[in-house]
C-alpha cells in the first residue's frame, strides 16, 4: 500500500466505489459522511437549499447535528424578529425531521457539546460553519462548507471531496504552564502567515510531547486552523483522546472510531517547525490573526471591553483564566470599575462545571459578566457588540473589520492574557499571574496527562467496486462559452466577512443581499458593478474567512458575472461551484501586471482563458465534478437530476 497521511487513510476508508488501495492529492472522491452539522444562521440558507430539493427524507436523522447558536441570547431571543425567525425555522425542522441531537438556544455553542459528547476518530464530518476544522483535535477529518453542501449530504449521506496536498506542522520543545493552543496556534499564524502555506491544504500537526496536548488543547489549534487557511487541520487520535471519549455523558459514543495514524513516510508537501520551548503569550493585533506580537510588545495598550468566550476558547482555558483572576484577588489586585467585561461558557456543560468549581463566582468578583452559551461578541450580531471604534480584546478566533460590531477593533489572545489584561484594562502579560495560579486545581480540573491508556492503530479498509461517474469523474462538461464585462480589482485576503457582514445573513432575498455587498469594506460596490464593472479581479486567498454562502449570494445578487483571482479558499469555491457563478484561478503574474480598474475582459470558461487588451491567458481547469455542477445550473439541479434517475432505476426494478 502506498504510504498515506492521516487524512488520506479517513477519506479512503470513507470512499465509495474506489478501485485501488491509496487515495493521493488530487483525486475525487466520493465518500460517505459519518456527520452533518449546522447552525441556525446556517439553516436559513439549507432550509432553501432544502425546499429546492423538495425536502426529501434525510439519509439518517441521528446524524445531523443542530444547534442555535450564532445569533441568540436573551435579550435579542425576546425582541429580535429576525432572530426569532431564524431560531422558529430551526425549531420546525428539528420537529419535522425528528432530530435526536437538536440544541435550543444558549444550550451551546454549536462546536463545543459536538466536540465533548460526539465526535470519534476517523470520522468523516462536514458542518455549515468554517471553524468545523475544531473535530480535527480528535483524529476526525472535518471541514467547513457552504449550507448548500451541507443539505446535499444531509439528504444523501455522501458529498465529493479532492483529496487535498498535505503540510505538517510540528511543535517541538516543551510548553512553560499557562501557555495555551490559542498561544500555539497564534505563534503559528505568526510564523508561517495566514492562507499561505496552508491554503486549501490538510494540515496534520504533531509534536515532541503530544501527551502535553489535551484535547482541549488541540480544539483550540484544530479551530483556527481556519485562521491558517488549512482545509482541515488534524492530530493523530492517541489515549488522550481514548479518555476524553471514556468519559463523556453519552455512553453510545464513548467508544468506537477509527484509530488511523499517518505512515512514517508519508509525503508532505513541507514539513514545518515552530520551537515552544520560549514561547510567551502572543497577541494579534487588527486586522488580522496572523498580525501576530509577542505580548511584551503590546502590553499597555488601553481597553475599552475584555471578552472572554467564542468556540475556540475551551473549559481548560476558561479554568486558567479563572485562575489567573483568582492569583489577582489573592495578591491584592482590584478590577478598575468598568461595564464591559464578559465571559461566555461555551455550553450549559461547561457553565456547571465551571460553577460547581467556584470559578464562575470568581469571574464575577472580578466584575465579569457570565453570559449565556452562544456565539455572543464574536460575530458582533447578537445583543452583545462592540460599538464603533472600541477596542476590545477577545479570546475568540477573527479580529476582521467590524468583525466584533460596526467600527470595532479586536484584539487576539488567549483568555488567560484577557483575564490579566481585565483588572487594569490595559493588556497585561499573564505569566506573572500564572505563576501564582493554584496549579494542584488545574491539574486536578484539567484533562490528566499521565496514566493515558494504550491504544490499537489500524489501516483503512478499501471498499473497492464501480465509481460514482456523476459525482467523481473527469469526464467534460459544457459550460457558457463566454464571459464579458469589466474588472474591478480587489487585493489578497478578500474574506467573506467583508463580502457580506453577518449583520445581513438573516436575509435570502439575492437582490437584498446584493446591495449589501462590502457594505462597510466597499459601499460604492453595487453600483460599480451596475455600471460594468462585473468582473471581480483579486489576488490570493479570495472568499477566505467564514462559510457563509451569503457571500457568494451576494456576489450573485450584485450581478457579478465572474471572478478571476490567483487563488480562493475551498468553502468559498464550493460554494460558486454550487451557486454556478464563474470564475478562474489564474496565476499568470503578467496578467496582474496589466490589468486595471475598468478594463474590459472576455473569459472563455470552457478553456479557461482570460483576453485583456488582446492578449489571452491561461488559468488553470477545473475539476471535471465543478464543471458537471456548474453545468447543470448550481447544487441545487445537478442533485435533482441524481434524484430523479434513481427514482426512475427503482421504478424499472
Amino acid at each position: 500500500m502506498q504510504p498515506m497521511t492521516l487524512t488520506e487513510k479517513i477519506l479512503l476508508h470513507h470512499a465509495i466505489g474506489w478501485d485501488k488501495d491509496y487515495v493521493k492529492p488530487g483525486d475525487i472522491l466520493t465518500i460517505s459522511v459519518d456527520w452533518t452539522i449546522a447552525s441556525e444562521l446556517a439553516w436559513n440558507g439549507m432550509n432553501q437549499t432544502y425546499d429546492a430539493l423538495g425536502r426529501p427524507p434525510l439519509f439518517n436523522k441521528d446524524r445531523f447535528y443542530l444547534a442555535i447558536d450564532h445569533t441568540v441570547d436573551r435579550n435579542t431571543l425576546a425582541n429580535d424578529p429576525r432572530t426569532q425567525r431564524l431560531v422558529q425555522l430551526s425549531r420546525s425542522f428539528a420537529r419535522e425531521a425528528q432530530l435526536s441531537y437538536f440544541y435550543d438556544a444558549n444550550e451551546t455553542i454549536m462546536h463545543t457539546e459536538f466536540y465533548r459528547q460526539f465526535v470519534r476518530p476517523g470520522d468523516v464530518i462536514l458542518g455549515a460553519d468554517s471553524h468545523t476544522s475544531s473535530h480535527g483535535g480528535l483524529g476526525a477529518f472535518a471541514i467547513g462548507l457552504g449550507g448548500a453542501d451541507i443539505a446535499v449530504a444531509m439528504v444523501l449521506g455522501r458529498s465529493w471531496i479532492q483529496v487535498p496536498e498535505a503540510i505538517r506542522v510540528h511543535y517541538a520543545g516543551r510548553l512553560a504552564f499557562g501557555l495555551t493552543g490559542k498561544d500555539v496556534i497564534l505563534k503559528t499564524l505568526g510564523e508561517l502567515g495566514r492562507n499561505t502555506v496552508a491554503l486549501e491544504r490538510t494540515v496534520e500537526y504533531t509534536a515532541d510531547h503530544l501527551e502535553d496536548f489535551t484535547p482541549d488543547f488541540r480544539f483550540t489549534i484544530a479551530n483556527m486552523t481556519a485562521e491558517f487557511g488549512g482545509l482541515n487541520g488534524i492530530f493523530p487520535p492517541d489515549g488522550h483522546v481514548a479518555l476524553f471519549m471514556s468519559r463523556r455523558f453519552r455512553e453510545e459514543f464513548r467508544e468506537g472510531g477509527l484509530w488511523f495514524r499517518a505512515d512514517e513516510d508519508a509525503q508532505y508537501v513541507e514539513t514545518f517547525r515552530i520551537d515552544l520551548a520560549n514561547l510567551v503569550p502572543q497577541v494579534a493585533k487588527p486586522f488580522s490573526p496572523d498580525n501576530v506580537f509577542p505580548v511584551d510588545e503590546t502590553v499597555g495598550q488601553e481597553l475599552d471591553g475584555c471578552f472572554i468566550g467564542a468556540c475556540t476558547t475551551t473549559q481548560e482555558e476558561l479554568v486558567l483564566a479563572a485562575l489567573v483572576l483568582e492569583a489577582g484577588l489573592k495578591e491584592g489586585r482590584k478590577p478598575v470599575d468598568h461595564p464591559n467585561r464578559l465571559v461566555i461558557p461555551g455550553s450549559r456543560e461547561v457553565a456547571r462545571n465551571l460553577q460547581e468549581a467556584g470559578l464562575l463566582q470568581i469571574y464575577e468578583q472580578c466584575g465579569f459578566r457570565i453570559g449565556e452559551p452562544g456565539c455572543s461578541m464574536c460575530l458582533g450580531i447578537a445583543s452583545d457588540r462592540a460599538q464603533p471604534g472600541e477596542v476590545w480584546l477577545s479570546s475568540q478566533n477573527r479580529n476582521f473589520p467590524n468583525r466584533m460590531g460596526k467600527g470595532s477593533l479586536a484584539w487576539l489572545a488567549s483568555a488567560p492574557t484577557v483575564a490579566a489584561s481585565a483588572f487594569d484594562m490595559r493588556i497585561s502579560d499573564p505569566r506573572p499571574l500564572l505563576e501564582k495560579a493554584d496549579r494542584e486545581k488545574y491539574e486536578r480540573l484539567a484533562a490528566p496527562r499521565q496514566g493515558l491508556p494504550e491504544v490499537v492503530y489500524t489501516e483503512p479498509r478499501v471498499q473497492k467496486g464501480t465509481a460514482v461517474a456523476e459525482e467523481s469523474g473527469d469526464g467534460a462538461a459544457e459550460l457558457a462559452a463566454t464571459v464579458e464585462g469589466r474588472a474591478q480589482l480587489f487585493g489578497d485576503n478578500v474574506d467573506t466577512d467583508a463580502m457580506i457582514a453577518g449583520e445581513f445573513c438573516h436575509l435570502n432575498d439575492l437582490k437584498e443581499l446584493g446591495e449589501k455587498a462590502f457594505y462597510h469594506f466597499r459601499p460604492e460596490f453595487p453600483e460599480r458593478v451596475r455600471n460594468g464593472e462585473n468582473i471581480i479581479v483579486a489576488g490570493e486567498g479570495w472568499g477566505c474567512g467564514s462559510s457563509r454562502e451569503h457571500a457568494a449570494w451576494a456576489l450573485k445578487g450584485a450581478g457579478v458575472k465572474a471572478i478571476v483571482a490567483k487563488s480562493f479558499a475551498y468553502i468559498h469555491k464550493r460554494n460558486l461551484v454550487n451557486e454556478a457563478i464563474p470564475f478562474i484561478i489564474m496565476r499568470d503574474e503578467r496578467f496582474y501586471e496589466r490589468v486595471k480598474d475598468g478594463d474590459p475582459l472576455v473569459i472563455d470558461l470552457q478553456k479557461g482563458t482570460v483576453t485583456l487588451h488582446g492578449e489571452t491567458y491561461q488559468g488553470e481547469p477545473l475539476p471535471g465534478i465543478m464543471r458537471r455542477i456548474m453545468a447543470s445550473g448550481g447544487i441545487v439541479p445537478h442533485v435533482k437530476k441524481r434524484l430523479a434517475a434513481a427514482a426512475q432505476d427503482t421504478v424499472a426494478r
